[in-house]
């Protein structure tokens, strides 16, 4: 098995194709890393959706062809070339990104949590106009979906375990929604109580404890990807109306996670840092400036995705 025959599948053959494909993965990453917005929608606006979905089926068949010690058509059936200019886009931006979100989440919580609910009610919006059927079974996985979420955020404490086990399993659950269109990732890590945790340790990559974390994060996705890529394909094809009416449901009944204004309940200091433990959701209590802020920037993610929606086109 040569290196040629490796870099030899689909995938983008001079330099420019390259560095297109390396901008769309950009574009998917900064997407990833924003609660809200999808990196599966993203990939359908750019036109590498299924693209993407055959070089996630390529490595399932090339492992499957290596224990099988069929390395010439292992190598031959391997998308590496797409892949390696995807991902490359897709882990500069979440590396860049990374540090700003942390921040904002650190030093600005309300208004950054504002953004996220904008973003995340427009994502609602634009993949439940995919359901039809309303009255039968979509309306059904629909309000099974919400009524779910909503009691489950609600079982989630704000601090989950920081054990590796958890960040294992964290990895498998968000990687899963980089190929569903309208689903985010890092919502689903936002819900899991795992989002700053991760940012943090991405911000900072070249200390031990945060190369640990992110290999066990990694780790996960790999083994979610792999593992669910062709069970999701699988239900977006031959039930393409539930899953979407379900993934809208789960969304709209995970927004009480995500309401920007909380009154914190129980908290703990450790080593002179203090976690939160539960809170309640509450109506704002002053119309002051990082009301309107946080307002605004509400708007403002609203309105983005709804022009990444009208950019799609009509299909999407």
């Amino acid at each position: 098995m040569s290196w040629k025959q490796i870099f030899d599948g689909p995938g983008p053959r001079t330099l420019k194709e390259g560095l297109l494909l390396f901008s769309k993965g950009l574009c998917m990453g900064c997407a990833d890393i924003v609660p809200g917005v999808s990196g599966g929608t993203v990939a359908l606006i750019t036109g590498i959706y299924s693209q993407l979905l055959h070089a996630i089926s390529s490595v399932n068949d090339t492992l499957a062809k290596l224990v099988r010690f069929r390395f010439s058509e292992a190598a031959a059936s391997l998308h590496l070339r797409f892949l390696v200019w995807l991902l490359g886009g897709i882990g500069l931006a979440i590396v860049g990104l990374a540090h700003l979100m942390h921040y904002l989440l650190e030093e600005q919580p309300v208004p950054t949590w504002g953004l996220f609910f904008g973003l995340i009610a427009a994502s609602i919006l634009v993949v439940g106009r995919h359901i039809e059927e309303w009255p039968g079974k979509g309306g059904i996985a629909f309000v099974a979906g919400a009524v779910g979420a909503f009691f489950l955020v609600g079982m989630i404490p704000v601090s989950t375990p920081e054990t590796f086990a958890f960040i294992f399993f964290s990895g498998m659950i968000a990687i899963c929604a980089m190929i569903l269109p309208g689903i985010s990732g890092s919502f689903l890590l936002l819900i899991l109580g795992k989002y700053q945790f991760i940012t943090g340790a991405i911000k900072d990559p070249f200390q031990v404890e945060s190369l640990i974390i992110i290999a066990v994060f990694g780790c996960g996705c790999v083994v979610g990807l792999l593992g669910f890529s062709k069970l999701l394909s699988f239900l977006l094809d031959r039930y393409y109306n539930i899953t979407m009416a379900l993934l809208t449901g789960l969304m709209l009944g995970s927004m009480r996670k995500i309401w920007p204004w909380k009154e914190v309940l129980d908290s703990i200091i450790i080593r002179g840092k203090t976690h939160v433990l539960s809170t309640a959701n509450i109506l704002p209590t002053q119309l002051d400036g990082e009301f309107y802020l946080t307002l605004s920037l509400s708007v403002v993610g609203f309105l983005l995705v709804m022009v990444l929606q009208k950019m799609a086109g009509p299909e999407n």
